[in-house]
């Protein structure tokens, strides 16, 4: 693993999947996450596995939420393999897409909205 790899995360981590998320990687899982909201509410972190900012604002929340005592159901977009479905998020929600993008839902409605450095655990617990 390189120097860079050590600070800003290497590739085989991109490959893993964190158990701290739901993976949304069709339209049927974005559906079963919006009727889900109507049940207690969901946050949806859209990220660009090839932006550096994305990563690193991605590695900066999954840290900060381990350490809440958080009751929100967390969903993850990989926006270049579900480019379709991050589309649909900002058309069905009416919300401006950004990458990345943290959307805090309740009731099948966007309550919160994120992006970039404002991203935070504090917009969802």
């Amino acid at each position: 693993m390189s120097f860079f790899d050590k600070i800003f995360g290497g590739k085989e981590e991109s490959s893993e999947k964190n158990q701290l998320w739901k993976y949304i990687e069709s339209e049927e899982d974005l559906q079963k996450a919006i009727e889900n909201s109507f049940n207690h509410k969901i946050a949806i972190f859209k990220h660009s596995t090839s932006c550096f900012i994305s990563k690193t604002v991605l590695k900066n929340f999954e840290k900060e939420i381990e350490s809440t005592d958080r009751k929100t159901e967390l969903y993850f977009l990989d926006l270049l393999a579900h480019r379709a479905i991050s589309n649909k998020i900002a058309s069905d929600l009416e919300i401006r897409h950004e990458s990345p993008q943290l959307l805090v839902i309740e009731k099948g409605k966007v309550i919160n909205s994120a992006s970039h450095q404002h991203i935070s655990a504090d917009q969802i617990v």
